[in-house]
């Protein structure tokens, strides 16, 4: 599902903007880190000061309502000719940490320094819509 065009896009970018919706349909988008492997994309939930005490973060809440989401990486750019966009959908799991956080921490180091406890989020894509002004 995903190009060798939209891998490189996307490895160049460093965050993706990542929207759930709950049970009733009402959105919620953060900005995340993120991480391709294969057809996979994670995410991982590192500490939140914000947090309430107990209470499983919005997203989180969201996913185990309705687990279809969508997830942007784009590039803004004063010259609108070099504008782009992908936008990845499909199902989310929620994971314990385990061996897709090393593909986190290859692409941001501070997971390498201190390693979020989780969980990841995993990411079936299963269609990926792709825009562009101009190149890619």
């Amino acid at each position: 599902m995903v190009s060798n065009q939209e891998r490189e896009f996307l490895s160049g970018r460093r965050v993706a903007y990542l929207a759930t919706a709950d049970a009733r349909a009402v959105p919620h988008v953060v900005p995340v880190c993120f991480a391709l492997s294969g057809e996979t994309l994670y995410v991982t939930i590192d500490e939140k000061p914000k947090r309430t005490t107990g209470m499983p973060l919005k997203r989180l809440r969201n996913i185990a309502e309705n687990p279809a989401v969508a997830m942007v990486v784009d590039r803004y750019d004063e010259d609108w000719s070099r504008l782009a966009w992908v936008e990845l959908r499909g199902q989310v799991s929620i994971e314990p940490v385990g061996p897709a956080l090393e593909a986190l921490a290859e692409r941001y180091p501070q997971y390498r320094a201190e390693p979020p406890p989780g969980p990841l989020l995993r990411l079936a894509v299963s269609d990926a819509v792709v825009w562009s002004a101009g190149e890619r």
